[in-house]
């Protein structure tokens, strides 16, 4: 049952994390102006002349933002006229495909140069992220209705609760934090780590204080995971989606620290550097899904 639609969900899904990491790519290598500022054409072309590497990385951005936009739409319309029906699916399609709107027409501003500044430019990582999770969630509440259990939830004691939707929005700021880090150019303002430079741990300029600012961020959020990652194994041990989702949590949380400390001694390896965009989000996709869960529980 639902074999064609859950099939379009999961290249949509697919497509969306290449979104994500192409959106870095981008910015890591600094192709933003790699067909200068035209859009939807490439230097004014439909077809550019002259493909240096930053070309390719943009134009193969844009293709993939594309591609996106449709198989969201199908997936958008698949989904309506299957299941509806269930509680969240409504939601999630709007979510969905109102965001890749938003994140495409940022995108094209920023091109054209309605607004260049960073702490804007920053959001539109962000706002991507929003897209794939609702995406994801579509997803997985696809499968889940086609093993009838759409009505799948996970009763947990308030300080799981509250402590799980505060985390699920202070991430949101942590992921903030690092596209500000991309977009100042900030990632090696800091040569050393957990301190900034030899001799030195606090920040003396505003780069080096934006990468600062990014690691006491995360810190305080492996802290404040791991708390409720050893809540839930004591208290939790029976629930297997609960036991099971954060170990998956705070695997990614481990993997995207341990990439985020490699970023610095590596200059900022664009294959680490990718990574690191790639742990955060999914990271952030388990969160939301455990929202979901917690959503259905009055």
């Amino acid at each position: 049952m639902y074999k064609n639609l859950k099939i379009v969900a999961v290249l949509t899904t697919l497509i969306m994390v290449f979104v994500q990491i192409g959106g870095a790519l981008v910015t890591k290598t600094g192709s933003e102006d790699g067909c200068g500022q035209s859009w939807p054409l490439c230097h004014g072309q439909l077809i550019p002349k002259d493909w240096p590497i930053d070309t390719i990385i943009e134009i193969t951005h844009r293709g993939v933002s594309g591609l996106a936009i449709i198989f969201l739409l199908a997936l958008g319309y698949m989904a309506w006229k299957q299941i509806r029906h269930v509680r969240e699916a409504k939601f999630l399609i709007y979510v969905s495909l109102s965001f890749i709107v938003i994140q495409s027409l940022i995108g094209a501003a920023a091109v054209v140069g309605i607004y260049e500044g960073d702490f804007i430019l920053a959001a539109h990582f962000g706002i991507s992220l929003i897209c794939f999770a609702a995406v994801l969630l579509l997803t997985l509440l696809i499968f889940e209705t086609a093993h009838g259990v759409e009505t799948r939830k996970i009763i947990v004691k308030p300080f799981l609760r509250y402590n799980t939707i505060l985390v699920t929005i202070y991430i949101y700021f942590v992921i903030y934090s690092g596209a500000l880090v991309r977009h100042t150019d900030s990632s090696l303002a800091c040569t050393e780590w957990p301190h900034c430079m030899p001799g030195q741990i606090l920040p003396g300029n505003f780069y080096q204080a934006v990468q600062m600012g990014h690691r006491f961020l995360v810190g305080i959020l492996f802290i404040w995971m791991l708390i409720i990652f050893i809540h839930v194994l004591r208290n939790y041990s029976e629930s297997r989606i609960l036991k099971t989702g954060w170990m998956i949590a705070f695997t990614l949380l481990v993997l995207q620290v341990i990439t985020g400390m490699l970023s610095v001694f590596t200059q900022v390896n664009i294959f680490i550097a990718l990574m690191h965009a790639l742990f955060i989000t999914l990271l952030f996709g388990v969160l939301c899904y455990f929202i979901m869960l917690l959503s259905r529980n009055k």
